[in-house]
């Protein structure tokens, strides 16, 4: 399957993304990274962990709320528990989370005094934590949930192995240390796990760029002077919706002056005439995400323009002609400047700017590219990490800047870019102007001149 793209509906005649396959394969993998680990048991927070160790989901609201947990131990399939009447809806929607047998209970009904029979509890449960701190301390809702993730250890067997969390509330983390837990860090099992994609994960990962393609191509027909910042933000949002997206996260929309320093956040804006203008579109196609950034110029390009944004294109380049199974992100970050070399003091005042991170259910991801990091604790490259990267330069004049991004998949030779807006040169978006002579050039240093002697081509003489 690969990186082909495919309609959003599910048809019988043709080999399209499998769920069913990719929950099996992401969970095995994940149980992978457990047994090979020194952890008895993995709790899970974080949203995008909760849906790749379970398949479940309940909308993005939740994203932030830290409301919902999931439980894998080296003995048992997934458990979760889940906000109101979610967790019903897992129980009849979800039959991948199965069931398993509870201690005996005494049966009253039994035609004999002592007969008990086995309880059967599934893996979707209803529980909910601290609301982030919401609910009244004394109500005991974090103790509760200690109770409930401890009696699942002692029944698995691995009360006495570390438990590793991803994400956690100091109410929860203490409440679990009270009852004897030894609390460790479970993110890297996670993330490890994830780092790798599985086939149905790159096809997921590609349709939701094909998405961002077309975002990019009814922005570059929206783009003129007199449009907000925040009108493409609404642009954008409407065609990925369209198109089918779960959820979009951010439309990262800058222009003008706001390009030099990137201020990570889009405003009300006018943009004018001569304008760079960069976006970064992050959405989630059935929880696959993007991170693309892409960089116009409005109407015309200054000769600044143009040459930070070559800058930026042969940083890029050069990049992803080292991608491939067995390279290092410290090769990969050997070729992009240092801070100091575009006006930052540190590698930790640019960190982002020249950077690269994995793409999969959450935009950063492993592996990290960037020289706070890289070059001393170097990752390596495999075939079937999807990662994106990302690269920056400002303008000579102060005013703009370029910023390029492109999402590669590691294959066995080599790369495949998934990103396929063209980016190979700056583009002009926006309505052509004609003046009497022809067509306005796309490329232009100012506009001032025009009106000065040296503008119409008139000779100057001294002292005038």
């Amino acid at each position: 399957m690969g990186t082909a793209t495919f309609g959003t509906n599910a048809v019988d005649w043709e080999d399209r993304i499998q769920f069913d396959r990719l929950r099996t394969e992401r969970l095995a993998r994940l149980k992978r990274q457990l047994h090979e680990s020194d952890l008895g048991a993995i709790l899970a927070f974080d949203f995008a962990n909760i849906r790749y160790m379970s398949a479940t989901h309940i909308g993005t609201w939740a994203m932030d709320k830290l409301i919902r947990f999931s439980l894998l131990t080296r003995n048992s399939d997934p458990i979760v528990w889940d906000f109101g009447s979610a967790a019903k809806h897992h129980f009849l929607n979800n039959p991948w989370l199965g069931t398993t047998t509870a201690e005996m209970d005494a049966d009253p009904h039994a035609p004999h005094h002592g007969a008990v029979k086995p309880r059967i509890e599934s893996g979707a449960r209803a529980g909910i934590s601290t609301l982030r701190g919401a609910f009244n301390p004394n109500a005991g809702v974090a103790e509760e949930l200690a109770r409930k993730i401890k009696r699942e250890l002692e029944k698995f067997g691995v009360q006495n192995e570390p438990l590793g969390v991803d994400v956690i509330e100091p109410p929860v983390l203490f409440a679990l240390q009270a009852l004897g837990i030894r609390v460790v860090d479970g993110q890297q099992v996670f993330l490890n796990a994830r780092s790798i994609k599985t086939q149905d994960e790159v096809s997921l990962l590609t349709q939701a760029a094909s998405m961002v393609d077309a975002a990019y191509d009814q922005l570059y027909q929206f783009l003129r002077p007199g449009v907000r910042e925040n009108e493409t933000v609404g642009l954008v949002s409407k065609v990925l919706y369209d198109l089918g997206s779960e959820y979009v996260e951010g439309v990262n929309a800058i222009s003008g002056e706001r390009c030099s320093p990137h201020p990570h956040v889009f405003s009300d804006r006018i943009i004018r005439p001569g304008d760079p203008a960069f976006f970064d579109i992050l959405h989630s196609y059935n929880g696959y995400r993007t991170c693309y950034y892409r960089t116009f110029a409005v109407g015309s390009a200054s000769s600044a323009q143009n040459d930070a944004y070559k800058r930026a294109r042969e940083y890029m380049d050069r990049a992803i002609a080292l991608v491939r199974p067995g390279a290092t992100t410290a090769d990969i970050v050997k070729v992009w400047p240092k801070a100091e070399e575009f006006g930052f003091p540190d590698e930790e005042a640019a960190f982002a700017l020249q950077y690269g991170h994995g793409v999969g259910l959450s935009i950063w991801e492993k592996p990290i590219f960037s020289r706070l990091v890289s070059l001393e604790y170097p990752e390596v490259l495999k075939e079937g990490m999807v990662f994106a990267l990302e690269t920056y330069w400002p303008s000579a004049d102060g005013i703009g800047a370029a910023r390029i991004e492109e999402e590669l998949v590691v294959t066995a030779t080599g790369c495949d870019v998934i990103t396929k807006f063209p980016a190979e040169e700056l583009l002009v978006a926006g309505q052509r102007f004609f003046s009497i002579n022809g067509p306005l050039p796309l490329l232009r240093s100012s506009q001032s001149h025009l009106n000065t002697p040296e503008g119409r081509g008139e000779t100057v003489t001294a002292g005038e």
